[in-house]
């Protein structure tokens, strides 16, 4: 077949440019394909040059070693997450002491990959988009109980000049995604034995700088949250031993199984005798445990307090490692009956209950670590503990006040109120049975009632209210009706059986 010759444009913007279209197919090469491939050629080019020249870490750590990195040793050393803070601390101590100096160089590309210290010193091709130099990216993490924060590394190297020797350090937080949950710091130098210096006089000056140490922390509910802000800071409560309403013997035998052998703690150790030590406070509800807590910790002012309560029962272990290494320290469990009704797979198991003992067990006998354990329910840790007995030295009862206590509590919790104490007498022997929470909400519905008795135009804010006596007992009376039953249990009173027909259900 013939092969017809087309006068028209071939598609190459030059007319009169011949083409052959007979099967329909156009083979001839087109103007606009060949520069493309003038740029793509350009391109590769310039980027294979741009390669060469380009900044890696490899060049990075052979600059400032002076020698291939692939042939040092790495140094590696973790801690658990809630010490990314102590960390950073005992890192920055180290590096401004004397004669020490360092440029800080940040991560790109580094979440949510595996790498460390050893694929950094590693040739990478051109096409690798992997960890590379850059910015700098930090974290505030909580550094105290009055909002004090520390800008932490998020992941970056360090390169440290030591007068003629070299290391390098990569510090990396660990990500939960990632399955690693723990800080880390690799480090590796032209010098032998340099590097594990580095590591162990960092990890002391992380303890000797640990933003826990003598604090009230908490575990959060979130262990491996977004921010990995595990340990939260509570401020300290002050109280004095007038602020604890309890019996004399009680408070007595409390105070010298908690702070005496602290206060006596050389002495002590002096006699060979443990300072290890539990106590455990059980009663009803409202009869004062959690009050009796807060006082022994207002006497710890230089004891670590650790509090483990509700979803954060389970970190037990974490708890204790905490202890143990900020010690003198106390672990607070509220509650612990919780745990104790937790099961396993098979009867009788009890999980939490039981690692809780065998991590007080496990306490070297001159660890000065206080558990502080409190229940509603003594019945059901009887049997575990007696079971391994010894873990806990003392088990104190606390009960409803009596009528000398009911007498003091109302004298706390009338604050600045002026009250008629004519019939305070029969008040009080009313009020068997009942507990601090319930004197406290007392005092303040007559506080109430004598607000409302007077007109708003006469009172100013700062006038001391006046509590007459009949205003007194019409607060009681409102609730000890049988209608607030369920308030008087609420505020932790003993059930009246013969007025509450819900009683015992």
């Amino acid at each position: 077949m013939a092969k017809q010759v087309a006068g028209l444009s071939s598609g190459l913007g030059e007319p009169g440019t011949e083409s052959f279209a007979g099967d329909g197919h156009d083979d001839r090469l087109r103007l606009s394909d060949v520069g493309k491939l003038v740029r793509r050629t350009r391109r590769r080019i310039v980027g294979a040059a741009r390669a060469e020249d380009r900044v890696t870490f490899r060049k990075l750590l052979m600059d400032h070693l002076g020698t291939e990195p692939e042939s040092l040793d790495v140094v590696q050393e973790s801690w658990p997450g809630y010490d990314h803070v102590n960390v950073q601390a005992g890192l920055d101590a180290w590096l401004q002491e004397p004669g020490r100096g360092h440029r800080l160089v940040g991560v790109l590309n580094h979440r949510h990959r595996e790498f460390g210290l050893s694929e950094l010193m590693r040739s990478a091709p051109p096409e690798f988009h992997g960890p590379a130099p850059g910015n700098v990216a930090r974290l505030n993490l909580p550094a105290g109980p009055a909002g004090e924060l520390r800008a932490c590394v998020v992941c970056a190297v360090y390169l440290v000049t030591e007068g003629e020797h070299r290391a390098v350090l990569l510090f990396r937080k660990g990500e939960r995604d990632m399955g690693q949950s723990s800080t880390t710091v690799e480090i590796a130098s032209e010098e032998p034995g340099f590097a594990a210096r580095i590591a162990t006089e960092v990890r002391q000056l992380g303890l000797e700088h640990n933003v826990y140490r003598r604090q009230v922390v908490s575990f959060n509910h979130d262990v491996f949250g977004e921010r990995e802000t595990v340990l939260s800071f509570h401020s300290r409560s002050t109280m004095t031993a007038e602020d604890l309403i309890l019996p004399d013997e009680t408070t007595a035998a409390i105070t010298r199984q908690v702070v005496g052998v602290a206060r006596h703690r050389s002495r002590l150790l002096a006699a060979r005798q443990h300072l290890k030590r539990g106590l455990l406070l059980y009663g009803p509800p409202g009869v004062g445990k959690t009050h009796t807590v807060r006082y022994l910790m207002s006497q710890l002012t230089e004891t670590t307090i650790v509090q483990l309560s509700g979803s954060t029962l389970h970190m037990i272990g974490p708890a204790c490692s905490v202890a143990r290494t900020l010690q003198p320290a106390m672990i607070v469990i509220e509650d612990v009956d919780l745990i104790a009704e937790e099961r396993g797979m098979h009867p009788g198991e009890h999980p939490l209950l039981f690692q809780l003992l065998n991590e007080m067990d496990g306490l070297a006998e001159d660890a000065d670590v206080v558990f502080l354990l409190t229940t509603n329910r003594a019945d059901v840790l009887e049997p575990a503990l007696a079971q391994r007995p010894g873990r806990v030295d003392q088990a104190v009862a606390l009960e409803h006040p009596d009528l000398d206590a009911r007498g003091r509590l109302f004298f706390l919790y009338r604050g600045a109120l002026d009250v008629d104490e004519s019939r305070l007498d029969s008040v009080l022997e009313r009020t068997e049975g009942v507990t601090a929470s319930f004197l406290k909400e007392l005092l303040r519905r007559a506080a109430v009632m004598a607000a409302e008795s007077i007109s708003s135009d006469d009172l100013e804010p700062t006038d001391r209210l006046e509590v007459t006596a009949d205003q007194l007992d019409g607060a009681l009376e409102e609730l000890m009706d049988t209608r607030n039953a369920m308030t008087r249990t609420l505020l932790g009173g003993q059930r009246d059986t013969e007025e509450d027909p819900r009683a015992g259900l």
